[in-house]
């Protein structure tokens, strides 16, 4: 009896904090949408991973890694993965509505199955293959395709979910050989190293309109607000990562996981309070679509 009582305790804990987890999700990509009035997405990537760097070299000195390492082509790839899937995602942000970007970048886990198919051997079940369906039929209600063309930002943002997929199987490749903190700090170091590079490039490169967001004039913030919203997406980004550890840790991957997708109609709510126009009933059902295929690819 004392036992399923700590069973029941444990998940309910693992979903406050998933809920948590996912409403500060939410909150983030809205900070990043109110920032993205007077500063570029990869200024926002920048500075947030500059900051994201010094944390993560603060706690290395204060516990130094204890796993040996090696394959840094793949940490390096993670990094990149990871870095193109963020300025995707802050891209969109500050261009579609934050729901469905927040939605698309959603669709990883549809990604994540089809690379592990195709390079990994691993098998999909009926499952998965109605789950890649239902996900991808979702994208398309979202996305509003005229013909076989859809928006150029829905399509960055459905690209950032790949992306985010790359970087996760990447992860699965080199979780046991490196710390938590130094696959981290891979992401945050290239993500502040590849946009500082870009900053010098700007002045010398006439990139076409649809690239001309990779190639922003770099412009320091000298408005205290600015710093206090970087300063504060910064914080509540790590904020969010540790309630989403602590809720995996307490509770069932399942149920967390389904608590997980909360963050959407948070998302929605934020992005609707900072002038978004109010989903469809065509977004809506997409929304449905794509969290019901990763319930799915759970079960698979």
């Amino acid at each position: 009896m004392r036992k399923t009582l700590y069973a029941i305790h444990a998940v309910d804990a693992g979903i406050l904090f998933m809920l948590g987890s996912a409403l500060i999700s939410a909150m983030n990509g809205a900070v990043a949408k109110v920032l993205g009035d007077s500063m570029s997405a990869m200024e926002i990537v920048f500075f947030r991973n500059l900051i994201g760097v010094a944390l993560i070299l603060l706690a290395l000195r204060h516990t130094p890694p204890t796993l040996s390492g090696g394959k840094i082509h793949l940490l390096f790839l993670r990094g990149l993965f990871g870095f193109s899937a963020m300025i995707l995602f802050f891209y969109t942000i500050t261009t579609i509505p934050l729901g469905e970007a927040i939605t698309l970048n959603k669709t990883s886990p549809l990604f994540v199955s089809i690379l592990a198919f195709f390079l990994m051997k691993e098998t999909l079940n009926r499952y998965g293959i109605l789950a890649l369906l239902l996900g991808f039929a979702g994208v398309v209600l979202i996305t509003k395709p005229s013909g076989f063309t859809m928006s150029y930002e829905h399509f960055l943002g459905l690209l950032g979910g790949f992306f985010a997929a790359c970087a996760y199987a990447t992860i699965k490749r080199i979780r046991h050989i490196y710390d938590a903190r130094v696959i981290v700090l891979s992401f945050t170091g290239i993500g502040a190293l590849i946009p500082a590079i870009l900053f010098i490039a700007a002045p010398f490169v006439d990139a076409p309109a649809p690239l001309r967001f990779l190639f922003p004039d770099f412009v320091l913030p000298s408005d205290a607000v600015e710093w206090g919203l970087i300063a504060f997406m910064a914080l509540i980004s790590t904020l969010s990562q540790w309630m989403l550890t602590k809720a995996y840790s307490l509770g069932k991957a399942g149920i967390v996981g389904v608590v997980s997708y909360t963050n959407i109609p948070f998302a929605v709510g934020f992005g609707w309070a900072l002038g978004d126009p109010f989903p469809d009933l065509w977004v809506w059902t997409g929304i449905g679509l794509i969290v019901a295929a990763g319930l799915l690819l759970k079960k698979s």
